[in-house]
Formats: structure tokens, sequence, C-alpha cells
């Protein structure tokens, strides 16, 4: 099913529909990883946890119409991606110690980055052995939870009127929007990692949201795309190289000399910094009408676009 809404479909059965289908196939994925090799078992829990993202993102969307289902929905969701995620991010680390490579600056940082790849690799290593006993049953278990979390989804039901339809997009695009405001604020105030993390999250929410309602306005949409996907790649690498200095930071005493450390902690943080500097200058830019305008859009066009349909 693709992941779209139009207003000349029943929006509640298809939203339902939706869901029921994107965690049916992400317990199916998980279901047939969960015997494979590593490298296979590792991309089906990917796929699977990218479908888990799109189902919660669908929720935000009907949020204002289902409050407290999509509260428990997205906690139980959120639950099951959690404990996916501890081999997977443990590669992502060396992934981005590997990016790195690139904006080394001297020989003393190069051989710094190899040393760190090293210590990485040892320990997603360790994880892997740790976890080849339990990752398969914690993939069984986490597709059971998304079997039970579509026999809820499918159960979905709310008042699709074409204008109530139309409100509830419109204030969920504003929470949205506020969400990401919140957080760009913090994030010029300040350089605290976490605020960067909850302007990811909107982004990707909000980069669903446009995939979701791209029909409404094919062209301006996809240009709005294609930026809050830039933007959350941005903040994806910004992201992962917090989560790289903690982690290092952890296992600092492997490094040989405090000397390679600060070596590798100048390529992190310049780095970092890099692309905190891109992302605030693209967020500005991709939420710059506020949380007022286009949430007020989205509702005019989904009402002309379901007007137009009952013409037809």
């Amino acid at each position: 099913m693709a992941y779209r809404l139009r207003p000349d479909l029943k929006t509640g059965t298809a939203i339902a529909e939706m869901l029921g289908a994107l965690l049916q196939a992400a317990a199916t994925d998980l279901d047939g990883g969960a015997d494979a090799p590593p490298a296979e078992r590792d991309r089906a829990v990917h796929v699977a946890r990218r479908k888990l993202k799109r189902a919660r993102a669908l929720y935000r969307l009907i949020a204002p119409a289902i409050s407290d289902l999509r509260l428990r929905e997205n906690r139980r969701l959120g639950d099951i991606a959690r404990s996916l995620s501890p081999l997977r991010d443990a590669a992502a680390l060396l992934e981005s110690v590997e990016a790195l490579q690139e904006a080394t600056l001297s020989d003393e940082e190069a051989h710094a980055l190899q040393q760190a790849w090293s210590v990485l690799s040892d320990r997603h290593e360790r994880l892997a052995a740790n976890l080849e006993a339990s990752q398969s049953a914690l993939m069984r278990d986490a597709a059971d939870g998304c079997r039970e979390a579509a026999e809820v989804a499918m159960g979905i039901e709310f008042n699709d009127r074409p204008a109530k339809v139309a409100r509830i997009f419109a204030r969920a695009w504003s929470r949205t929007f506020k969400r990401a405001e919140s957080a760009m604020a913090a994030c010029h105030d300040a350089s605290e990692a976490e605020s960067y993390h909850e302007l990811r999250k909107a982004t990707q929410t909000y980069w669903m949201h446009l995939s979701l309602l791209r029909d409404l306005w094919p062209s301006a949409m996809e240009m709005k795309r294609a930026a809050a996907k830039q933007l959350a790649d941005l903040l994806g690498h910004e992201n992962d190289l917090s989560v790289l200095t903690s982690v290092l930071d952890e296992d600092s005493r492997l490094f040989a000399g405090g000397e390679t450390f600060s070596h590798l902690l100048a390529i992190i943080i310049r780095q970092q910094q890099a692309l905190r500097r891109q992302a605030l200058e693209a967020a500005d830019a991709l939420f710059a009408d506020g949380p007022d305008l286009e949430p007020a859009v989205i509702e005019a066009l989904w009402l002309l676009r379901a007007s137009i349909q009952n013409q037809v």
C-alpha cells in the first residue's frame, strides 16, 4: 500500500488499513529475519524499524482525533523499536567513523580515527556475540507486538467528514511546526545534543506527513519533502556524532594516550559544529512559514480536493 492519503478515499478506513499493513509488514520482516544470518537479520531489523517510524508518524497526523489511543500506541511502537536498536546502533557508529575519514586534517587525526574504528569494531562484535542467543527471540517478540498493534490499528474509527479531517490534519501540522520551533529555539540558545535530536524527530515527522499528503500539491510538496529529507539527514549525522562522542568517552581508556583521544574529539567536534550550522540554516528556511500559515494551507487544500472529488 502506497504511503499516501487522498480525499477521494474514505479517510478513516484508509488510515486504519495503512497502519495495519505497515505493522503487519514489519512483523513479517522480523519473522523472516529472526533465523537469518547476521547481515540479513540486521537488514530485517532496519526495514522493520523504518515501517514503525512511518506508522508512528501516521498516528501523529491523526492524533487530534484519537489522542488517548495515539499515546498508548506510540508508547507501544516506541518500545518495540527500542528493543530492536542495540546492534543496529552499534553498526551505525562504525559508519559514522568511516564517514569522518574525509574530515581529517592531519596524519595524527587519521590515526586516531583508525583506533576509534578498531575500538568500535570490537565493541560491535561483543554486542553481536552477547545478543546472538537472544536476538532471534527479541525479533519474534517484536513481531508479536507489531501484530497486536496492527489489530488495534485496524479497528480505528473516527469522524472522517472532509471538513473534520482537514481540521485534524491542520492541528497535527501546527503541532509539528511548534515542536520544531521549540527545538530550534533551544538549539540557537545552547548546544545541547538533545535539542538537535528533538529537531530531528520533528523534521522526520514533517517529512513523513509531506509524503502522506503529497497529492494535495505535488510540485510544492516534493520541494518541501526534498528539503525536509536533507535536513533530517544532516541532523541524523549530527546525532550519530553525539552518540559517538558519548560511547568513545566511555571507552577512552582503550586509546593509547590522551593525545590520541584529543585528536579524535577535535575531528568530531569540528564536524559536528559544521553540521549544526548547516542544519539550523536549513531548519530556519524549512519551517519559515510558522505554525499558522502552512497548516491553514493544508486544511484548504484538503477541502478543495475533496470538493473536486464530490463534483466528479
